[in-house]
Protein backbone atom coordinates (compact mmCIF):
# COMPACT_ATOMS: atom_id res chain seq x y z
CA UNK A 1 0.00 0.00 0.00
CA UNK A 2 1.42 3.36 -0.87
CA UNK A 3 2.87 5.70 1.64
CA UNK A 4 -0.08 8.53 2.97
CA UNK A 5 0.45 11.95 2.18
CA UNK A 6 1.68 13.34 5.84
CA UNK A 7 0.31 16.56 6.92
CA UNK A 8 1.04 19.02 10.20
CA UNK A 9 -1.70 21.68 10.86
CA UNK A 10 -1.87 23.55 13.33
CA UNK A 11 -5.27 25.58 14.73
CA UNK A 12 -4.56 28.56 16.17
CA UNK A 13 -7.51 30.62 17.87
CA UNK A 14 -9.71 31.08 20.89
CA UNK A 15 -12.87 28.85 22.48
CA UNK A 16 -13.98 28.00 19.14
CA UNK A 17 -10.67 26.54 17.79
CA UNK A 18 -10.58 24.14 20.78
CA UNK A 19 -14.14 23.46 20.14
CA UNK A 20 -15.66 24.23 23.35
CA UNK A 21 -19.60 23.05 24.21
CA UNK A 22 -18.99 20.04 21.97
CA UNK A 23 -20.09 16.96 23.49
CA UNK A 24 -18.37 14.42 21.04
CA UNK A 25 -14.75 17.28 21.70
CA UNK A 26 -13.71 17.57 17.74
CA UNK A 27 -15.33 21.31 17.19
CA UNK A 28 -15.19 21.95 13.49
CA UNK A 29 -11.39 21.25 13.10
CA UNK A 30 -11.60 17.76 14.37
CA UNK A 31 -14.20 17.08 12.00
CA UNK A 32 -12.26 18.80 9.01
CA UNK A 33 -9.46 16.50 9.72
CA UNK A 34 -11.65 13.56 9.90
CA UNK A 35 -13.00 14.63 6.35
CA UNK A 36 -9.00 15.03 5.02
CA UNK A 37 -7.87 11.75 6.75
CA UNK A 38 -10.46 10.48 4.90
CA UNK A 39 -9.60 11.05 1.71
CA UNK A 40 -6.04 9.64 2.01
CA UNK A 41 -4.59 12.22 3.90
CA UNK A 42 -2.39 11.28 6.94
CA UNK A 43 -3.26 13.99 9.06
CA UNK A 44 -1.30 14.92 12.13
CA UNK A 45 -3.66 17.44 13.76
CA UNK A 46 -3.22 20.17 16.42
CA UNK A 47 -5.33 21.57 18.27
CA UNK A 48 -4.21 25.16 19.94
CA UNK A 49 -7.47 26.99 20.66
CA UNK A 50 -7.22 28.64 24.23
CA UNK A 51 -10.51 29.70 25.27
CA UNK A 52 -10.96 33.85 26.38
CA UNK A 53 -7.52 34.16 24.25
CA UNK A 54 -7.34 37.91 22.79
CA UNK A 55 -5.73 38.21 19.51
CA UNK A 56 -3.02 40.02 21.77
CA UNK A 57 -2.14 37.16 23.71
CA UNK A 58 -2.03 35.22 20.60
CA UNK A 59 0.31 37.12 19.13
CA UNK A 60 2.26 36.45 22.06
CA UNK A 61 2.66 32.60 21.62
CA UNK A 62 1.69 31.47 18.34
CA UNK A 63 5.41 31.06 16.61
CA UNK A 64 6.67 29.42 19.91
CA UNK A 65 3.89 26.89 19.70
CA UNK A 66 3.99 26.66 15.81
CA UNK A 67 7.82 26.40 15.29
CA UNK A 68 8.17 23.55 18.11
CA UNK A 69 5.32 21.30 16.46
CA UNK A 70 6.18 22.50 12.68
CA UNK A 71 9.94 21.61 12.23
CA UNK A 72 10.64 22.85 8.70
CA UNK A 73 11.31 19.01 7.23
CA UNK A 74 7.68 18.40 7.60
CA UNK A 75 4.83 19.84 5.35
CA UNK A 76 3.21 22.10 8.30
CA UNK A 77 0.74 24.31 7.60
CA UNK A 78 -1.55 26.70 10.20
CA UNK A 79 -5.33 27.95 10.18
CA UNK A 80 -6.03 30.83 12.17
CA UNK A 81 -9.49 31.89 13.64
CA UNK A 82 -9.40 34.58 16.72
CA UNK A 83 -11.31 37.75 17.16
CA UNK A 84 -14.39 37.00 19.32
CA UNK A 85 -12.57 37.22 22.64
CA UNK A 86 -11.06 40.88 21.07
CA UNK A 87 -14.92 42.23 20.90
CA UNK A 88 -16.11 41.18 24.53
CA UNK A 89 -17.00 43.85 26.50
CA UNK A 90 -15.21 44.24 29.96
CA UNK A 91 -15.48 47.59 32.24
CA UNK A 92 -17.30 49.55 29.58
CA UNK A 93 -15.07 48.73 26.34
CA UNK A 94 -13.87 45.60 24.75
CA UNK A 95 -11.09 43.84 25.49
CA UNK A 96 -9.21 45.06 22.34
CA UNK A 97 -9.74 47.93 20.51
CA UNK A 98 -10.48 47.07 16.96
CA UNK A 99 -7.54 49.56 16.24
CA UNK A 100 -5.07 46.72 18.08
CA UNK A 101 -6.74 43.92 16.49
CA UNK A 102 -5.97 44.60 13.27
CA UNK A 103 -2.68 45.78 14.11
CA UNK A 104 -1.99 42.25 15.82
CA UNK A 105 -3.50 39.37 12.62
CA UNK A 106 -1.46 42.10 10.47
CA UNK A 107 1.42 40.85 12.59
CA UNK A 108 0.54 37.56 13.19
CA UNK A 109 0.01 36.39 9.83
CA UNK A 110 2.72 38.72 7.89
CA UNK A 111 5.16 36.32 9.75
CA UNK A 112 3.23 33.19 9.47
CA UNK A 113 3.18 32.89 5.39
CA UNK A 114 6.69 33.82 5.50
CA UNK A 115 6.98 30.05 7.25
CA UNK A 116 3.85 27.91 6.26
CA UNK A 117 0.88 27.69 3.94
CA UNK A 118 -1.78 30.04 5.94
CA UNK A 119 -5.35 30.00 5.95
CA UNK A 120 -7.88 32.19 8.27
CA UNK A 121 -11.64 31.58 9.21
CA UNK A 122 -13.28 34.32 10.42
CA UNK A 123 -14.24 35.01 13.75
CA UNK A 124 -18.10 33.28 14.29
CA UNK A 125 -21.40 34.94 15.52
CA UNK A 126 -22.87 34.03 19.54
CA UNK A 127 -25.99 34.47 20.59
CA UNK A 128 -25.57 38.17 21.95
CA UNK A 129 -26.92 40.78 19.26
CA UNK A 130 -24.76 43.61 20.19
CA UNK A 131 -21.83 41.79 20.51
CA UNK A 132 -22.24 40.52 16.75
CA UNK A 133 -22.73 43.35 15.15
CA UNK A 134 -18.28 44.60 16.58
CA UNK A 135 -18.27 40.41 15.17
CA UNK A 136 -19.53 41.48 12.14
CA UNK A 137 -17.65 44.61 11.82
CA UNK A 138 -13.91 42.73 12.96
CA UNK A 139 -14.91 40.30 10.21
CA UNK A 140 -14.98 42.46 7.67
CA UNK A 141 -11.37 44.19 8.55
CA UNK A 142 -9.73 41.35 8.87
CA UNK A 143 -11.37 40.37 5.60
CA UNK A 144 -9.22 43.52 3.93
CA UNK A 145 -6.07 42.48 5.67
CA UNK A 146 -6.21 38.83 4.60
CA UNK A 147 -6.62 40.28 1.05
CA UNK A 148 -3.72 42.51 1.80
CA UNK A 149 -1.55 39.71 2.64
CA UNK A 150 -3.03 37.17 -0.29
CA UNK A 151 -4.20 35.04 2.17
CA UNK A 152 -7.53 32.92 1.57
CA UNK A 153 -10.17 34.43 4.16
CA UNK A 154 -13.92 32.74 4.96
CA UNK A 155 -16.12 34.93 6.11
CA UNK A 156 -17.97 32.30 8.23
CA UNK A 157 -20.30 35.39 10.05
CA UNK A 158 -22.83 35.93 7.61
CA UNK A 159 -24.02 32.42 7.10
CA UNK A 160 -23.67 31.67 11.07
CA UNK A 161 -25.68 34.46 11.75
CA UNK A 162 -28.67 33.19 9.70
CA UNK A 163 -27.76 29.80 11.14
CA UNK A 164 -30.94 28.87 13.38
CA UNK A 165 -28.80 25.76 14.32
CA UNK A 166 -25.59 28.03 15.33
CA UNK A 167 -27.76 30.20 16.85
CA UNK A 168 -29.88 28.05 18.88
CA UNK A 169 -27.50 25.53 19.72
CA UNK A 170 -25.33 28.93 21.34
CA UNK A 171 -28.42 30.34 22.72
CA UNK A 172 -29.19 27.13 24.83
CA UNK A 173 -25.73 26.36 25.91
CA UNK A 174 -24.03 29.07 27.18
CA UNK A 175 -24.72 32.14 25.19
CA UNK A 176 -22.08 31.74 22.74
CA UNK A 177 -20.66 28.35 22.15
CA UNK A 178 -22.89 25.91 19.92
CA UNK A 179 -23.37 22.20 20.92
CA UNK A 180 -21.80 19.29 17.76
CA UNK A 181 -24.74 20.18 15.23
CA UNK A 182 -23.51 23.98 15.13
CA UNK A 183 -19.35 22.48 14.61
CA UNK A 184 -21.13 20.05 12.36
CA UNK A 185 -22.28 22.90 10.06
CA UNK A 186 -18.87 25.07 10.51
CA UNK A 187 -17.16 22.04 9.39
CA UNK A 188 -19.35 22.08 6.48
CA UNK A 189 -18.95 25.30 5.57
CA UNK A 190 -15.00 25.18 5.66
CA UNK A 191 -14.87 21.60 3.79
CA UNK A 192 -16.60 23.23 1.16
CA UNK A 193 -14.15 26.06 0.94
CA UNK A 194 -11.74 25.68 -2.23
CA UNK A 195 -8.52 27.47 -0.41
CA UNK A 196 -9.21 23.90 1.82
CA UNK A 197 -9.67 21.58 -0.56
CA UNK A 198 -6.57 22.81 -2.50
CA UNK A 199 -5.09 21.63 0.15
CA UNK A 200 -6.25 18.24 -0.11
CA UNK A 201 -7.04 17.04 -3.58
CA UNK A 202 -7.97 13.87 -4.15
CA UNK A 203 -5.96 11.02 -3.54
CA UNK A 204 -5.53 8.05 -5.06
CA UNK A 205 -4.74 4.86 -2.77
CA UNK A 206 -4.89 1.65 -3.53
CA UNK A 207 -5.85 -1.04 -0.56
Amino acid sequence: MPKLSEVRICFLGESFVNGTGDPQCLGWTGRICVNANQKGYDITYYNLGVRRETSTELKNRWLREVSYRLPPEYDGRVVFSFGVNDTTMENGKTRVPIAKSIENIHSILKSAIQLYPVLMVSPPPCADREQNQRIAHLSQEFAVVCQQLNIPYLNVFPILEKSSVWIDEARNNDGAHPRAAGYQELAQIVNNWDAWLNWFPEVNVSK
